[in-house]
Order: C-alpha cells, then sequence, then structure tokens
C-alpha cells in the first residue's frame, strides 16, 4: 500500500524565490492546456490528447513568451499536464457514473491569488535526500527538513506545498507493506456524536474537543482586524494569515486528535464496528458547524485505513439500524429519541439505559452478527470491511412470496 509523509520544511529566501517561480510555470502550464481543450471544445474539434500537449509545451519553451518555462525542472511542468488529465478523467467518469462519491465537475484555471500552491517531483527528477538529511530538488537545490521520523522505504515522489499561512511542506509517497498487529480477543463498538465525540461499547467516553467552538473568538477577533484592512495592502495581507494561522492551529490540532485516537482504538481492538453515517446530510441541518468540527469522516477514514495496515477488521453497520432506539438487554425497538432525551427506560424490560452507550452496545451486537454471517458466507466482508444489511435492498419478489400461487403463475405474468 501507499502512504503519505509530511514533513515541515525549512527554505532560505534564494530557495523561496525559486519554488514560487516553479509554482507559478507550474501554474501558467496547467492554465494553457485548460484553454487548448476548452478551446477544441468551442470549436467542436476532436479533445487534444495528451501527446499533443505535451509537444505543445516543448514547442512553448522555444517561444519568446514562454522562454522562462526552461527555467524550473521539465518533471514539475509535466506533472502540471497529469493533474489536468487527472482532473478531466474524475470529470468524465463522475458524468458517466464510472465514478462513486459526489459529482466532479470540470476543471477550472488555477489562480495566482490562491493561497495553496503545489508542485510534485517524480523519480524521474531524481529528486534525493543528502546524507545530511537535506531534500535536494532540480533547479532549486538542497532544502532543509525536519524531520519528525524516518521514512519507511524510497519514496516514489515529492510534493512540495505552499499553504495559506507561508508554511512549506513536503509530502512523500511512500510504499509500505501491511504490519499486522498481535491478535487480540477485543471488540469494540463506537457511536460517534456531538456532546461526546465518542462512546465504545465498554464505557469509555470520548469527550469531545470542539476545536473550532473553542478557537470562535480568536477567530472572530483575527477576522474583525481583516476586515478593516484596506484591500490590496500590506496590511491586509498580514491580517490574511493571522486569519490563516488560526484556522490552521485549530485543523493541525484536529487531525491530530484523530490520528492518536484512530491509532489507539486500532491496536486494543481486533474487530471495530461503526455506524454508516450520513455526513454529507447531516452538514445541511442545523447541527453542520458541530457535525464539521467534530470531522467524523475524518476520524473513520483514518481508523479504515490503519485497520487495513496493521491487520484488523472494520465493519460498517447500516444507517437505518435502530442502534439508539434498540434495548441493548431485550432487544425491544422503542419509539424515536430526540436528540434531547440523553437516557431512556425500556418499556418491556425497565432498563436504564444511557444513549450513547446503549447504542455502542447495540451496535457492537449487530457488527458481531454480520461480522459472523460474512465469515460464514465467505461473501463481499471477508476483507474487514463492510456493513449490515440491516434494512435489505429492494429485489424482485419470488412467486410463493408474492402470494402467487404456482399453479396460477401464467395468469399473473
Amino acid at each position: 500500500m501507499q502512504l503519505r509523509y509530511r514533513y515541515r520544511l525549512e527554505p532560505t529566501p534564494k530557495q523561496q524565490a525559486a519554488l514560487a517561480c516553479a509554482f507559478g510555470c507550474a501554474r501558467v502550464v496547467f492554465n494553457d492546456a485548460l484553454a487548448a481543450r476548452e478551446q477544441a471544445r468551442r470549436d467542436a474539434k476532436p479533445y487534444i490528447d495528451d501527446a499533443e500537449l505535451s509537444k505543445a509545451l516543448t514547442r512553448a519553451k522555444g517561444t519568446t513568451e514562454r522562454t522562462w518555462l526552461s527555467d524550473v525542472s521539465a518533471v514539475v511542468l509535466q506533472q502540471a499536464l497529469a493533474d489536468l488529465n487527472t482532473a478531466y478523467r474524475n470529470f468524465f467518469h463522475s458524468l458517466s457514473g464510472k465514478r462513486r462519491g459526489p459529482r466532479m465537475g470540470p476543471p477550472r484555471f488555477r489562480s495566482r491569488r490562491d493561497t495553496r500552491q503545489t508542485i510534485r517531483f517524480t523519480r524521474n527528477a531524481r529528486f534525493a535526500i543528502t546524507p545530511g538529511g537535506r531534500l535536494r530538488l532540480p533547479k532549486i537545490g538542497e532544502l532543509r527538513v525536519r524531520w519528525s521520523r524516518n521514512l519507511p522505504g524510497e519514496p516514489s515522489s515529492v510534493t512540495v506545498i505552499l499553504d495559506s499561512t507561508g508554511r512549506y511542506f513536503a509530502s512523500f509517497v511512500v510504499d509500505v507493506e501491511s504490519n499486522p498487529l498481535p491478535h487480540t480477543d477485543t471488540e469494540v463498538g463506537i457511536d460517534l456524536g456531538l456532546s461526546s465525540f465518542a462512546v465504545l461499547s465498554d464505557g469509555t467516553t470520548i469527550a469531545n474537543p470542539r476545536f473550532l467552538r473553542n478557537a470562535e473568538r480568536r477567530l472572530a477577533k483575527a477576522q474583525k482586524s481583516l476586515s478593516r484592512k484596506e484591500k490590496g495592502s500590506k496590511n491586509r495581507e498580514k491580517a490574511r494569515i493571522r486569519v490563516a494561522k488560526v484556522h490552521a492551529r485549530v485543523s493541525d490540532a484536529r487531525r491530530d486528535f484523530a490520528h492518536q485516537l484512530s491509532t489507539k482504538i486500532v491496536r486494543e481492538n481486533q474487530a471495530i464496528y461503526l455506524e454508516d453515517l450520513c455526513v454529507a446530510a447531516l452538514a445541511h441541518t442545523r447541527l453542520a458547524k458541530s457535525v464539521h468540527d467534530a470531522s467524523w469522516s475524518l476520524f473513520t477514514t483514518m481508523l479504515t485505513e490503519k485497520a487495513a495496515r496493521y491487520g484488523r477488521d472494520i465493519v460498517r453497520i447500516d444507517r437505518w439500524f435502530p442502534s439508539t432506539r434498540m434495548c441493548s438487554a431485550c432487544g425491544t425497538v422503542d419509539t424515536a429519541k430526540p436528540l434531547a432525551i440523553r437516557s431512556w427506560d425500556c418499556s418491556r424490560c425497565g432498563t436504564s439505559h444511557d444513549r450513547d452507550l446503549n447504542a455502542a452496545r447495540n451496535i457492537l451486537a449487530a457488527g458481531r452478527a454480520e461480522r459472523l454471517n460474512a465469515s460464514h458466507a465467505g461473501g463481499r466482508h471477508s476483507t474487514g470491511v463492510g456493513g449490515a444489511h440491516v434494512r435489505p435492498h429492494p429485489g424482485v419478489a419470488a412467486r410463493e412470496e408474492a402470494g402467487t400461487h404456482r399453479s396460477h403463475a401464467s395468469t399473473c405474468a
């Protein structure tokens, strides 16, 4: 599998200028290629293939208007064309239905005012890590890297990123082998929420850190200062960076929290059971701000990736499973429970339930049943990632199920 390892870079002023030139050249090549394809579409001409775009780039380097493209590595420019091809491919696959997930729009022109810039070097660029621990990039030089840990292997590519706060990062892509952890008999069901970030079936409660909510006062102060600055001034750029730093601090803290929690859960449990929440739909409700702040998708994605790497099983329970209103003691399904109800008593057995803990226990029980069924059936959940079909998909009913007698099948057809 491929993993990304990101490290902070500390380029010198001269190297920053060289990186800015590379960012600009990659942006121009991307925009020129996009403009050429858009013009061909408007003129009802055939789609310009990748080889023709590459030849056009070579011809542009020989012109007076684009001679400065030779000042940067050719791999950076070719990767800009590759990014455009990927964007078109995602767009076409989205139109045809081949691509899963949200629909993708057509590629858009890159702006020089974008606060985030990237360039990518592959092995063809012959980038290297020097014995002194610096990153050598062609036509840029040796950049100082803050190594927080060693790379597990030889990187296949490196992406240099300039974020909105002015920080530089190097993101390495490394091929690694799966490293299964020792087997354990512990399993856990997880109920994600907003009052508490997560409640585990063993009774553990993970508090919701609410990173954005806690930073709202600092963010409001920085945004107010930004709104009072004259557009285009240096003071406005400084104020913009202050706002970006507040957002970056929140994002970094949220990502670090998700990393630590997901690693802890994966190490301690052999099987992990989750609800298949529709986060996109919840993000359009009045709880949108809290849902985005909790960042369930980031956490569940990390859980899934780490489980696959360390030999753990992830099972997703269908979102229609009544985990909240089902009694984990007797299995009675009670009436709907509004969010204001945090505890309730079963009408049948009288057991008192905490809303979230009861849901986590039901998720654990449903996940175990689904995992057991999948292991016996040898079906699609053999990979360890799946979902419990509590609500079955619609299908064609058999004659007996539809109430049609075999002798009358021809009359009912």
